[in-house]
């Protein structure tokens, strides 16, 4: 099972998109405090939808915690930072994502502890990021398609439609 770790965010909408999209992909999420938000505020609410429910989620007071709860984690960085694209990579399925706070992504200090494993989305000109919630979704579907989408469907059913006698749409 995959895991996306968020440092500090800041924007409950974005923690909430991100879980929903965990929950749909059966990807756990890892929170590391201080958080922008309660956990039971109504923006993470409507933003997760009623999905916030099933989500495997767990939360840090810190980085240092983080790291002691999950020793030996395989960690990548995502940061405009990075010398390499999330596509040259390699994700093992059971690997962490983690994504910064928005206003400034994973501090320098993190980051120079895991520079081979730092990872960049490509963009033009002077943009300096993406929103979180969509990162986390281009990278996350990455490591996914890699690892063969295990255990998630791959094919959708459209519903026959039947015209009827009088040239209608039933």
């Amino acid at each position: 099972m995959l895991n996306i770790v968020l440092h500090e965010p800041e924007i409950p909408a974005n923690t909430g998109n991100i879980g929903r999209t965990c929950v749909a992909t059966n990807t756990r999420l890892h929170l590391i405090e201080p958080l922008g938000f309660r956990l039971d505020e109504k923006n993470l609410k409507r933003a997760g939808m009623d999905y916030w429910g099933s989500l495997d989620v767990t939360t840090y007071i810190d980085y240092a915690d983080f790291l002691e709860r999950n020793p030996g984690a395989k960690i990548y960085m995502a940061t405009t930072k990075a010398p390499k694209v999330y596509t040259e990579v390699s994700y093992e399925p059971d690997c962490y994502i983690m994504f910064g706070k928005e206003s400034a992504g994973i501090p320098e200090e993190i980051l120079v502890q895991h520079q081979e494993d730092c990872v960049r989305i490509p963009m033009v000109g002077d943009i300096r990021s993406l929103n979180l919630s969509n990162s986390v979704s281009i990278v996350l579907y990455e490591a996914l398609r890699q690892n063969g989408f295990a255990g998630m469907n791959l094919e959708g059913h459209l519903h026959r439609l039947h015209w009827g006698d009088s040239g209608k749409l039933l």
